[in-house]
């Protein structure tokens, strides 16, 4: 399990998002309230955002280290600015390798994803019926060995392929699909996730048991007016809501939040 957030709304700073909440992600890094599994994140973090005044591909930064001990990300935090921001910690999975490749937000193009859950015995059920379906260029894209990385190769797929449909759609039988297959290799999958092309996010909880992991949403609070922000637990005293289990929650570019069960 992980703790991840997404934002969108006004411009703030990385450090006003990470730093200054009395539960920001840097504090649930080692002291989490919700985890179902594991009792800490320390097994690395990423952040990635979005410039609003270029349609460029968004810039990340990403640490094996504990978010704790990086001694960069301080600095950096105060003057990196964003209308769009993904961030996570890390809580290595039995059998995962703590390397760099395996650390999020993963990208591809303008998205970035994020994944807090688990494929349940990853390789030895899910990892070779995944990797079987995805085209040679999504294959080709994968550089970990993740269960998240995978899930968001998977959705890829679907979005490659049918360029027509939206990002919730293409997440939608990304989730259907996953959950055939758990059924089929007898696993379990959990996979509350976030992605966003800069604009929007799109997010999930989704479990195929319950309890999923817990994920909230939050908007235009005080402390960051004309926004959204959709994390794994509160980051400080608010209005959060609680994400139905088994939804998919849209943010548009005006801040709206749209909920659809799956």
């Amino acid at each position: 399990m992980c703790r991840l957030l997404g934002y969108l709304g006004s411009p703030v700073s990385l450090e006003t998002l990470l730093y200054k909440p009395e539960h920001s992600l840097i504090v649930q890094s080692d002291q989490p309230r919700e985890m179902l599994s594991e009792e800490v994140n320390v097994d690395g973090f990423g952040v990635g955002w979005y410039d609003s005044q270029k349609e460029t591909e968004p810039f990340t930064y990403k640490s094996t280290l504990p978010i704790r001990n990086e001694i960069n990300l301080p600095n950096l935090s105060r003057y990196v600015e964003s209308e769009c921001v993904l961030a996570y910690v890390r809580s290595v999975t039995s059998g995962q390798v703590l390397d760099i490749s395996n650390c999020q937000p993963c990208d591809y193009q303008r998205l970035l994803f994020i994944h807090n859950g688990a494929i349940d015995n990853f390789r030895q059920t899910l990892y070779r019926p995944i990797r079987k379906v995805l085209s040679d260029k999504i294959y080709q894209w994968i550089e970990g060995t993740t269960d998240s990385e995978h899930i968001f190769a998977l959705l890829l797929n679907h979005w490659e392929a049918n360029p027509g449909k939206s990002l919730e759609q293409a997440l939608h039988v990304t989730l259907l699909e996953l959950q055939q297959l758990a059924q089929n290799y007898q696993t379990n999958i959990s996979a509350n996730v976030v992605i966003s092309d800069g604009h929007r996010l799109i997010a999930s909880r989704f479990s195929t048991k319950s309890p999923a992991p817990s994920l909230y949403t939050i908007a235009d609070d005080p402390n960051f007016p004309k926004s959204v922000i959709i994390a794994s637990e509160p980051m400080f005293a608010g209005n959060w809501i609680s994400c139905p289990e088994n939804s998919i929650i849209s943010v548009g570019q005006d801040c709206d939040i749209r909920i659809e069960q799956i």
